[in-house]
């Protein structure tokens, strides 16, 4: 053998080690992509039914969103009811408390008048 040929030889060696390694390489690859493929068709497929319970869900909130809506408007109207009640109740009190000493003399006055008739009673009485 010549040393051209057992360079060869070599290189030969050589290339055929750098073909079963690339090939290995390719191999082990591919069964990777196998299962990444694999396990994203499982996320698809799970995120697509978790999407599709989500839109039922949304739909079942908003239906009953559109549910409460009337109750909502309904405890509103009465709410501003309640409050027109209350401010025509305090301007009935400021106007009634205007009245306030002159209530308050007639009260009296009207007292004193029940009070007469038996006060004179007893006047009669000491007589």
């Amino acid at each position: 053998m010549t040393v051209g040929q057992l360079s060869f030889l070599i290189f030969a060696l050589a290339f055929l080690l750098l073909v079963a390694f690339i090939g290995i390489f390719l191999l082990r690859l591919t069964r990777s992509l196998t299962v990444l493929t694999d396990d994203l068709d499982t996320i698809a497929r799970s995120s697509n039914e978790l999407l599709a319970n989500t839109n039922i869900l949304v739909d079942d909130v908003n239906d009953k969103m559109a549910t409460l809506d009337v109750t909502v408007q309904a405890v509103a109207d009465l709410s501003k009811t309640v409050s027109g009640m209350n401010d025509s109740a305090q301007k009935a009190g400021q106007s009634f408390s205007k009245f306030g000493a002159v209530s308050k003399t007639g009260a009296g006055f009207v007292l004193s008048r029940l009070a007469k008739p038996f006060s004179k009673k007893k006047q009669k009485k000491r007589k």
